[in-house]
C-alpha cells in the first residue's frame, strides 16, 4: 500500500454514541453483533392514524447524566444526544481539556433536520396561544449549528465550530471535513459526528409520503430489511455518534490510544433527482473511488464495507451497482453489512455510527450482520453478512453514507498498528 501524503496524518482516538440499541459505543456494538433490533412501536406520539407506526427510538436516555436539568430543558433532543456522545468520546479519548490549547480544538457535528420537533411544537403553540406563548429558547433549539456550539460552550473549545448538513451523508461528511481541517493544520484535535432526533408526526408522515418508510407495523423488528427482496422501506431511527480525531503528532505526543487512521474521503453529488438515488449508482461509485484513491490504495485492499443499506427498494440496488462499478468482480469477495437493519435510519448520525461500527469490527475482528435478510433480491447478490456476526480480520474498512438529494459520502479507514 502506498499512502498518499496530504498534510498531517489523522487518527481516531475516541468514540461516543447514543443509539436505539445501546447508550454507549460499547453497548451499541454488543447489541449490533448480537443482531438485536431496536425497532418497535412509536411511543413519542400517537401514530395509530399514520401508515407507519414504528421507529427505532432511543430508550432510557437521561440528559441529566451529562448536563444540569435546567440546561437540558433549554435544548432540543438532538442537541442533548450530541452533548452526551461528545462527552463520552472525549472520556474515551482520555483528552484532558485543561491541558489542551482550546484554540487548537474544533468541532464538526452535523444533523439532517436539527430541531424539527421544536418547530412542530412551537408552531402549534403560536397557532393556539399567540406569539407570547412561544418559548424564547425555541430558536437555539431549532438551529443545527447550535449542537457544536453547545458542546464548545460546555467544554470551552475555541477553534472552528461547524455543523455540516448533507442529509443522510452528514455523519461521514462531518468526519471527512474534520479530517481535512486536521490535515491543513487548522487544529490539532477535532470532535466530529452527527446527531438526529426526528420522532415527530410531520417527519414520519413526510418520509411516508415519498414511500421511504416500511409499513410492516405488525413485525417491527423485521421491518428494516436491507437487500432483501421483500423490503418495503426503511425505518426512522434516532441517536448520535461522535468521534475524536487528532493529528498523529498530537496523539503521539500525549500518548493516546489510537483506534484507526483516516486514509481517504470522497464527497460527491448525483445531480439526478431530489428524492431518489442515481439508479446506476454513479455518484456513490465516485465517492467510494475518491476515498480509495485518496488513500493511494486499490479496491482489492478493502476488507469490509459498512454500507448505507437503507432497506428501500431503490437505494439498495443503486448501492450494489455502485460497489460493483468500483470493485468489479472483486465485489463478490468483500463482505458488506447494514446496521440500519437494527438501528433504523439515523439520518445525520447514520454515517458516523457506521464509522464506529467499523472501528469496533477492526478491534474485535468481527463483522456485524445484516439481519432480516431472508430472501435475497436477485439484483442485490453480494455478501451482505446475513443473520449472524462473522469472525474476520478487518484492516481496511470503507464506510458509505448517501443522502436524499444525491449527496454521497465515503470514508476509508485503516486499523492502527503501532
Amino acid at each position: 500500500m502506498k499512502r498518499v501524503s496530504n498534510g498531517s496524518r489523522v487518527v481516531i482516538t475516541g468514540m461516543g454514541a447514543v443509539t436505539p440499541i445501546g447508550l454507549s459505543a460499547a453497548d451499541f456494538w454488543d447489541s449490533l453483533t448480537a443482531g438485536r433490533s431496536g425497532v418497535g412501536p412509536i411511543t413519542r406520539f400517537d401514530a395509530e392514524k399514520y401508515p407507519t407506526k414504528i421507529a427505532a427510538e432511543v430508550k432510557g436516555f437521561d440528559p441529566r447524566d451529562y448536563m444540569a436539568r435546567q440546561e437540558a430543558r433549554r435544548m432540543s433532543r438532538f442537541i442533548q444526544l450530541a452533548m452526551a456522545s461528545a462527552a463520552m468520546a472525549l472520556e474515551d479519548a482520555r483528552l484532558d481539556m485543561e491541558r489542551e490549547d482550546a484554540t487548537k480544538i474544533g468541532l464538526e457535528i452535523g444533523s439532517a433536520a436539527g430541531g424539527v420537533g421544536v418547530v412542530e411544537e412551537q408552531a402549534q403553540v403560536l397557532s393556539d396561544g399567540g406569539f407570547r406563548r412561544v418559548k424564547p429558547t425555541a430558536l437555539p433549539s431549532i438551529l443545527i449549528s447550535t449542537a457544536p456550539c453547545q458542546v464548545a460552550i460546555s467544554l470551552g473549545i475555541k477553534g472552528p465550530a461547524s455543523a455540516p448538513v448533507a442529509a443522510c451523508a452528514t455523519g461521514v461528511v462531518a468526519v471527512g471535513e474534520a479530517t481535512r481541517r486536521l490535515q491543513r493544520g487548522d487544529v490539532e484535535v477535532m470532535i466530529a459526528g452527527g446527531s438526529e432526533s426526528t420522532m415527530t408526526p410531520l417527519v414520519i408522515v413526510a418520509f411516508s409520503r415519498i414511500g421511504a418508510l416500511s409499513t410492516r407495523n405488525e413485525e417491527p423488528e423485521k421491518a428494516c430489511r436491507p437487500f432483501d427482496a421483500q423490503r418495503d422501506g426503511t425505518v426512522m431511527g434516532e441517536g448520535a455518534a461522535v468521534l475524536v480525531l487528532e493529528t498523529l503528532e498530537h496523539a503521539a505526543k500525549r500518548g493516546a490510544r489510537i483506534y484507526a487512521e483516516v486514509l481517504g474521503y470522497g464527497f460527491t453529488e448525483d445531480a439526478y433527482h431530489i428524492a431518489a438515488p442515481d439508479p446506476d449508482g454513479d455518484g456513490a461509485a465516485r465517492a467510494m473511488s475518491l476515498a480509495i484513491q485518496g488513500a493511494g490504495m486499490s479496491p482489492s485492499e478493502v476488507d469490509y464495507i459498512a454500507s448505507h443499506g437503507t432497506g428501500t427498494v431503490l437505494n439498495d440496488v443503486s448501492e450494489t451497482k455502485a460497489i460493483k462499478a468500483v470493485f468489479g468482480q472483486g465485489a463478490y469477495g468483500v463482505p458488506i453489512s447494514s446496521n440500519k437493519s437494527m438501528v433504523g435510519h439515523m439520518l445525520g448520525a447514520a454515517g458516523s455510527i457506521s464509522i464506529i461500527a467499523t472501528v469496533k469490527a477492526m478491534e474485535d475482528s468481527l463483522l456485524p450482520p445484516t439481519i432480516n435478510l431472508e430472501t435475497p433480491d436477485p439484483e442485490c447478490d453480494l455478501d451482505y453478512v446475513p443473520h449472524l456476526a462473522r469472525p474476520a480480520r478487518v484492516d481496511v474498512g470503507l464506510i458509505n453514507a448517501f443522502g436524499i438529494g444525491g449527496q454521497n459520502g465515503s470514508l476509508l479507514i485503516k486499523k492502527w498498528e503501532a
